[in-house]
């Protein structure tokens, strides 16, 4: 298989994603590497990883839907937004809880999740989510409760801290620094030095011409495209599930469709790594993603000979498909639907699809 877990990675020498730096003055934002690399920050700063964490209040969903509510076990989940904050409450059993949220993760591409404190100063979790196709709110995914034993349990999950600098390591920058967690001063969304470290020395170098050579500037930042592709695939799974992340958590079934690094190397075509099959073969982190089938053809034909009865050759060892000759995704890459998530994720394991079979482990 080739691959390792992100702990395994972390471990290592290196950067690598999510990883603890020693000071937050090792970043220096994506303005400064704006300087030299202006097109690539201006579009990445669009794309969903850029925006998938913010403060709840400035939430374009929550501002979009300023009452939503949904009934559950005899409690009334709601989210209340005006022009100063989103509040999260619970009314039951002759009860009622209330507070503002504080972050809220992900775009609402397909849903949006809450995090809030309260005096204790400890971060909570939502069990309500947004959910884009149902257009409000549901049970946040994997946190429904049958018989909740209180209203607090009901309403919130406490989040224990260890997991709290894991789920803003995947969702901010210059996240963990010198052994804390640096709410205050971290940038909110996945920016430039998220993937490629800090920058700081980067841009000393850069500064530096004349002392300085160019070898020695890029050796002081991390490029992800000078990796194996096992390891390409590995990186991108440090946040969005490696095979071994998603094997040692214990998730099975339909829900490893999130997670698409798995899904991918689990592909026959995967073998022992090929880099015309990593992530970024197919998505550039640094433009928007593209949803038409017809966008992922060049990279199918990059492996696959396009003519029916044409030979495989070393550079093509994919067979030509016999029904079509376009839009290979939409045949090889099913959509699943996953229930907790109310909506369908592409399963990134590459194959032909028979009616009826079941969800392929």
């Amino acid at each position: 298989m080739g691959q390792l877990s992100t702990q395994d990675h972390l471990a290592e020498p290196g950067f690598w994603p999510t990883q603890e730096q020693a000071s937050r003055a090792e970043f220096v934002g994506a303005a400064t590497c704006a300087r030299c690399h202006a097109v690539m920050t201006a579009t990445q700063k669009e794309t969903p990883m850029a925006m998938n964490m913010v403060p709840a209040q400035a939430s374009e969903i929550l501002h979009a839907h300023p009452a939503l509510a949904f009934m559950a076990n005899k409690f009334e989940y709601r989210i209340d937004t005006d022009a100063t904050q989103s509040s999260f409450s619970i009314a039951g059993e002759s009860k009622r809880l209330s507070y503002p949220l504080t972050w809220a993760f992900g775009t609402g591409r397909v849903a949006q999740s809450y995090l809030f404190k309260q005096d204790d100063g400890r971060f909570y979790e939502a069990r309500a989510s947004y959910f884009t196709s149902l257009k409000g709110l549901d049970f946040t995914p994997a946190r429904a409760l049958a018989s909740p034993s209180s209203i607090q349990e009901a309403m919130y999950r406490p989040v224990p801290m260890d997991e709290v600098r894991r789920c803003f390591a995947c969702h901010a920058t210059a996240v963990n620094v010198g052994g804390a967690f640096d709410e205050r001063h971290m940038i909110p969304g996945v920016s430039c030095e998220a993937c490629h470290g800090p920058g700081a020395s980067h841009v000393k170098f850069i500064d530096n011409r004349a002392a300085n050579n160019s070898g020695a500037a890029k050796s002081a930042i991390f490029n992800p495209g000078d990796l194996l592709a096992s390891d390409a695939v590995d990186f991108c799974g440090a946040c969005h599930g490696s095979w071994w992340d998603v094997r040692l958590s214990g998730n099975k079934g339909v829900s490893t469709a999130k997670s698409a690094p798995y899904r991918l190397v689990t592909s026959k075509c995967w073998g022992t790594g090929d880099e015309r099959l990593t992530c970024t073969a197919c998505h550039d982190p640094h433009r928007q993603l593209q949803t038409d089938a017809s966008d992922y053809d060049q990279v199918c034909r990059n492996c696959h000979v396009t003519k029916p009865g044409e030979k495989p050759t070393k550079d093509h060892p994919g067979a030509a498909c016999p029904v079509a000759a376009s839009k290979c995704t939409s045949c090889h890459m099913q959509k699943v639907y996953v229930p907790e998530m109310h909506a369908d994720f592409t399963d990134h394991r590459i194959r032909i699809v028979h009616t009826g079979e079941p969800f392929p482990e």
